[in-house]
């Protein structure tokens, strides 16, 4: 999977707003709060459940993201993405990040 491609997933969903930080890492966030990182370390990094992060780093394709990890965010190498699992993941994470959201700015928002 592509940069290019993973932008295109994650800017189609509800709210979704991109930057480019931290050297030059796509980061994409909702209400201000980061749910998906493309280019570090060459993969795509974000937020996953409890249970997700023991299935992708228990013999799945993913690992622990640096300095994230504590916070339930793996990353996968963007050679080794199956765009129908990255396009699932991607809105996953874009969901727990929203959930996380105050009711007013996800009203304001309109999530």
């Amino acid at each position: 999977m592509t940069r290019e491609e993973v932008q295109a997933c994650a800017m189609a969903l509800p709210a979704a707003t991109h930057v480019v930080q931290w050297g030059g890492s796509d980061v994409y966030k909702v209400g201000g709060k980061v749910f998906a990182i493309c280019g570090l370390r060459g993969g795509l990094s974000f937020k996953v459940s409890p249970i997700g992060f023991e299935v992708l780093t228990r013999g799945g394709p993913a690992r622990q993201a640096p300095y994230l990890a504590k916070g339930h965010w793996v990353i996968v190498d963007l050679e080794d993405l199956e765009p129908s699992d990255a396009i699932g993941w991607i809105e996953t994470a874009h969901s727990l990040i929203a959930a996380k959201l105050t009711k007013a700015t996800r009203a304001e928002l309109g999530l």
